[in-house]
Parts: C-alpha cells; structure tokens; sequence
C-alpha cells in the first residue's frame, strides 16, 4: 500500500508537494516532437530534405531524435510525478484505479477510431492477438512489428506505462528508504545500466539481423531498446529518484539554464552515436536535470513562460493530443493531399491545419471525455485539504496528473 511507504519516508517529507505548472507546460512541448515526426513521416513535402530516413546528420535525423528524447522525457516524468504527487492514505488499489481511468478512457476511445477509420478507409485488418494484445496494453511485450504498431500505434507507450503504474506501490516502498546522501549513487547506477542496454541488445539471440533504415538499427534490437517494457522502466525508476533527490533537498548540478543546454548539446550529438544510443542513453542524464530543476524553480516559484495558463492547458490536453495525433497526421493527410507532394511554404501550412485539428479533438477529448471520468470514477467525493510545510498556501495553480502519455518511439507510419 502506498500508505505503509509513505510512512516509511522522511518524516518531513510532505504528504502532498508544491504543485509543478512548469513540468505540466513542458509536457506540450515534449509531446511536438512525436507530432513532427509522424508529420515528417508523410509525402507532404516534396523536397527531399524532409525525407523520413534518418542519415546522421540529415535533417531528418534530428526530426527521429526529438523522437526519441520525447520517450525518455515522459518515461522519466511519470516516476518523477507519481513520486512527487504521493497521496497520504492512499492505497495500491485506489492508486491502480486512478491510473486505469486515466489511460484507459483515451485508449480505448481511439483505438475504436482506429479499427473503423483503418477498416473502412484503408481496408486493413489486425490479427485476433494484435488486437486482444493492443486492448489490453500488452502489445510492446511482443516483438513483431504487425503487434505494436497495430490500430493506434502509439499506444505502444501506454503499454510500458501501464508496466510502470503496475509496479510503482512496490519500487516506491523501498526507494524511499534509500538514504539522501546515497541517491545520487543510485541515480548513476540507473543511468550506467540504461547507457549499457545497446550493448546487451547485441548480444540478443536473433541480434543483428537485417539493418533498418528507418530505425538505423536492426528491428530486433530497436524493439529491445525502444520498446520492451522492463528495458523503458530504467527510466521510469530513474525519475522516482530524482523526485526523492530533489524532495529530500539534495543538490541538483547545474540550474535550468545549464541543463537545457546540456539538453540542446545532447539532441543534436545524439543521432551521430551509434547502435541504438539516440533512443534513450543520448538525452536521459539531461533530461533528467531538466525535469529536477522545473520542479525547484515551480518550488521556489519563478517566473517561466511555461508556467503561464496557455501553457499549462496545453500540458493537460498533452496527454489526448499524444493519442489522437498519429490518426489526424495519417487520415487527414490522406484526405486533405490525396497523396500529393507540395512545397516547404505549403506543406507547412497542411501541418499547422492538421495540428490545429489535433488540438481541438485532443480538447474535446480532454474536456468531454478524460476529465468527466476521472471526476467520476477515479478521484473521491470528499477532498482533503493539504498543507505542506515547503510551502505557503498560495501555491502555484497545477499539479500535472501523472502522464500516461509518455511519448512516442520511432517505427514506421503507424507508431509513435
């Protein structure tokens, strides 16, 4: 139970911690790259410098890198969050039930989407097990590419979060016994172990079959590094550390400025390493600075752009955009070009229209469907009024919930 771990804490841990706008703003921004790369995925542009296969160093390269970065920036934001955001009294069985009505909603909602649009329009068809295996989140435990990305591929990232949420009441009750002065030790520990997953993927029976272009690597070990949910967890449980190193007031190195830097320095050195490094080892140490350092300023209450209500609606509709973007880029392409290829200034202009589609469904979503169930289903009738001693009553304005959203991996058209 998330209640005997929460006793088992610090005693001046707080119950509920200082709300984070900041993280909440920075979820829309992740949650671009996955839309960009779908985009870049289509025959809108003509010129060949938007083509979608990665070389290192090509346009196109950085597009698949922002990619990746998205996967491990939200993978390292759920535990970060979940940790943050513990519930005093709270149960394993009423976190698992706020979790399921928080993904499972959004999922099943475009995953019906999905079947009738790729049915009717496309006349595809999904084998029986791609189907029972994408309904129930277990689709990224296969290997095949004709399970993960079936319907709404990306669900795929919700079949490692729904990992994560699974196992959380049980990795927190012992993380957070872990002593402060030996978090960072346990931090550097995760990180060794992610920067050596490329390598294990080698070693693969099957490793090394045939190259991928589109994955510059070969699909096995794309789907070991990017896909399988125990390898993804890594970074899951490399955020509940860094929530606990900047709860229990460790010292973060480096500030905002310096970790978006090393972030900026990351992406784009990323895609000229090799094996399967850009997907996760590339960004993970940035991002997780990144992450630690919106929470302190959200704590000390600085002033950011992302902390502004434009932004902060935008990170909580981040989760139904992430969902319904890859259908809007693959049918309203389809219907709005036909096919065609057009110019930079005109393919820019079908992009911002399908991302302005994008958005407003992801409202509706958010607005008619996501937030209704969860008033109803998933959160108590009675709120308890939390006060923290970190901070005054007058806290910033969001929490963000922790995201199911996560990101979007690389694969071909249907993925994310």
């Amino acid at each position: 139970m998330v209640d005997s771990t929460l006793k088992q804490g610090e005693a001046r841990t707080p119950v509920i911690q200082p709300q984070l706008p900041s993280l909440t703003g920075m979820r829309f921004v992740a949650c671009l790259f996955p839309f960009a790369f779908h985009v870049l995925c289509t025959t809108i542009f003509a010129a060949k410098d938007w083509h979608m296969m990665p070389v290192p160093g090509n346009l196109a390269s950085y597009f698949w890198e922002g990619n990746w970065a998205s996967v491990s920036f939200f993978f390292l934001l759920s535990g970060f969050v979940l940790t943050w955001s513990m519930r005093s009294g709270d149960t394993t069985a009423k976190f698992w039930r706020r979790r399921v009505f928080k993904i499972w909603p959004n999922h099943l909602l475009t995953f019906v989407a999905a079947a009738i649009l790729f049915g009717t329009v496309m006349k595809m068809t999904f084998s029986p097990l791609a189907t029972v295996l994408n309904v129930t989140l277990l689709q990224s435990w296969f290997a095949p590419l004709d399970i993960w990305t079936a319907y709404n591929s990306v669900s795929w990232s919700l079949s490692n979060e729904a990992l994560f949420y699974f196992l959380f009441p049980f990795l927190i009750r012992y993380i957070v016994r872990i002593k402060p002065e030996r978090l960072w030790a346990w931090a550097a520990g995760i990180v060794a172990v992610i920067f050596l997953v490329p390598l294990v993927a080698t070693l693969l029976p099957g490793a090394g079959g045939m190259y991928q272009p589109w994955t510059q690597s070969a699909h096995l070990e794309f789907w070991f590094t990017s896909k399988f949910p125990p390898v993804r967890l890594l970074e899951f449980v490399l955020g509940i550390v860094m929530a606990r190193i900047v709860i229990t007031g460790r010292r973060v190195p480096l500030g905002v400025g310096g970790s978006v830097a090393l972030t900026v320095f990351a992406y784009f050195v990323g895609p000229h390493l090799p094996l399967t490094y850009p997907q996760a080892a590339a960004t993970v140490i940035p991002l997780a600075l990144l992450i630690a350092n919106g929470a302190i300023s959200d704590v000390n209450r600085r002033p950011s752009w992302l902390r502004s209500r434009v932004m902060v609606w935008a990170g909580e509709v981040s989760f139904a955009f992430y969902m319904c973007h890859l259908l809007v880029v693959i049918f309203g392409t389809m219907w709005l070009t036909g096919g065609k290829s057009y110019s930079t200034p005109v393919g820019l202009g079908i992009v911002a229209l399908l991302f302005v589609i994008s958005l407003v469904i992801a409202a509706a979503m958010f607005h008619l469907v996501e937030t209704p169930i969860m008033r109803r289903f998933a959160t108590s009738r009675s709120r308890t009024r939390h006060v923290t001693a970190a901070t005054p009553a007058t806290a910033p304005a969001t929490t963000p919930d922790p995201p199911a959203l996560t990101g979007a991996g690389a694969s071909s058209s249907p993925d994310a």
